[in-house]
């Protein structure tokens, strides 16, 4: 079977919620087979960046924040969202900020710390099912600090500085609760393990 064969056709779209924030949609899709599905509920928002960020002794920058979906305080990396020229939190990314622009920005706004050491790791979708936003997944080593905290006015987060045996106990007791931050730790230290493996073959 290919892939067009695959395609669901939408046949209609409502914005039920459509602002600066997000665009929250219903649409009908008609199937491969000709039937019709709906409601079928989805939405816009902006691209994010996700930092996996160590400092010079190779500690890990976390952070610890509510997150309203599931009222919990949870532990997790650096992250934000793509800033756009437009003012909108979704749309064409010709008007926004590079990844990286963001990475760095957010890094330094969320912990104060900064690196000159980059390593794009993954782009992926942050939810296929139902929305078409992206997580662009970073690694930042030897972060070094170099100013306080700029926290956005709905901001409250507190820095941990982690080991990496202390984040891998973290996720096994399903206590860093963010899904995308736990694979940008795995392919974080599939990167780290990929550099050392070079340092000790030259």
């Amino acid at each position: 079977m290919e892939d067009k064969d695959l395609i669901w056709e939408e046949i209609s779209r409502e914005h039920i919620v459509q602002d600066e924030w997000i665009d929250f949609r219903r649409s009908a899709y008609r199937y491969p087979d000709g039937r019709v599905f709906e409601p079928y509920y989805s939405y816009s928002r902006r691209d994010y960046t996700v930092i996996v960020a160590s400092d010079e002794d190779g500690k890990y920058l976390c952070v610890r924040q509510f997150r309203q979906g599931i009222k919990e305080v949870t532990t997790e990396f650096p992250a934000g969202g793509i800033e756009r020229n437009d003012g909108k939190e979704y749309g064409s990314r010709e008007e926004a900020e590079t990844a990286l622009a963001c990475a760095r920005r957010e890094l330094q706004e969320e912990t104060g710390y900064t690196s000159d050491e980059w390593t794009h790791l993954l782009t992926i979708p942050s939810n296929a099912t139902i929305a078409d936003n992206y997580a662009y997944v970073y690694l930042a080593q030897n972060c070094r600090k170099i100013s306080g905290q700029h926290l956005d006015e709905t901001e409250y987060l507190d820095v941990k500085l982690l080991t990496g045996e202390e984040i891998e106990a973290l996720i096994h007791q399903g206590k860093f609760q963010q899904s995308v931050h736990v694979m940008a730790w795995l392919l974080a230290k599939q990167e780290q393990q990929k550099m050392r493996s070079v340092k000790l073959s030259v």
